[in-house]
């Protein structure tokens, strides 16, 4: 068989994780032993694998999650009231399905974003799109947004976003226009999408928060009540990393 021009018509037909299976297969020693078929079957074993890897790399390059973590690197040893069996349920991803939000509250440092983000991290893995935003910086998207002319597309991509992250919300009270930017957002997102949010605030002080009550309520209407709700608890996670790292010089 003339692998050589067979593989180049591969590549020209952009079949790459075929191209590389059959330059293995010339590798191995036991390949003869097996028939057409199942030869073949490797090839387009190895094709979909290389398309489905893409398609995740292509996904997590445009979540921009801040931290690179996954469901696996989070630490359930220490005591912050981090429930391993609601995570592990959680990591199926059937509520992103359903467009259920997660609200994750706790004191800075105690590992919020990074729940988020690994959370965010297995969403990719399962095949949903994901976009993680700080409120402020998206605050600040929204804003330029208006100035340009592309906040309607732009609030089309949010809002038909699988999975959104609103890291560092309640830092600054919001203005009158960011609070209606967020109400658009979340009312275009409410029962279709899913929304995790970070805060140093507790839940009971979020309305205090938006301000306005009307506003207030309607936001947190189609946030809240369909909502898992995380409160994390303890010393700042950093802290302890530092310290360690404090110890591990020292010896």
């Amino acid at each position: 068989m003339l692998t050589h021009p067979t593989a180049e018509k591969l590549h020209a037909l952009k079949l790459t994780g075929m191209a590389k299976a059959l330059d293995e297969q010339q590798t191995m020693a036991d390949i003869d032993e097996l028939d057409f078929e199942a030869r073949f079957g490797l090839l387009v074993d190895r094709e979909l694998t290389e398309r489905e890897n893409r398609r995740l790399g292509t996904r997590l390059k445009k979540a921009r999650l801040r931290h690179a973590c996954c469901i696996e690197d989070l630490d359930f040893r220490t005591p912050r009231g981090l429930d391993k069996a609601l995570i592990l349920s959680l990591a199926a991803c059937a509520w992103v399905a359903k467009g259920i939000n997660i609200l994750i509250t706790g004191p800075t440092g105690v590992g919020k974003s990074y729940l988020a983000c690994a959370l965010g991290h297995k969403a990719c893995l399962e095949g949903h799109s994901v976009l993680y935003r700080r409120l402020p910086r998206l605050f600040e998207e929204f804003r330029l947004a208006k100035a340009d002319g592309s906040y309607g597309k732009l609030m089309t991509t949010y809002a038909g976003t699988s999975l959104l992250v609103l890291d560092d919300w309640g830092l600054t009270p919001p203005s009158d226009s960011q609070r209606r930017d967020l109400l658009e957002l979340l009312e275009d997102r409410h029962g279709l999408r899913s929304t995790i949010v970070t805060s140093q605030l507790p839940v009971n002080l979020w309305h205090d928060y938006l301000g306005d009550p009307t506003l207030a309520d309607a936001i947190l209407d189609r946030l809240v009540h369909n909502a898992y709700k995380i409160n994390l608890k303890g010393d700042s996670m950093r802290k302890k990393a530092a310290d360690v790292d404090q110890i591990v010089h020292f010896e």
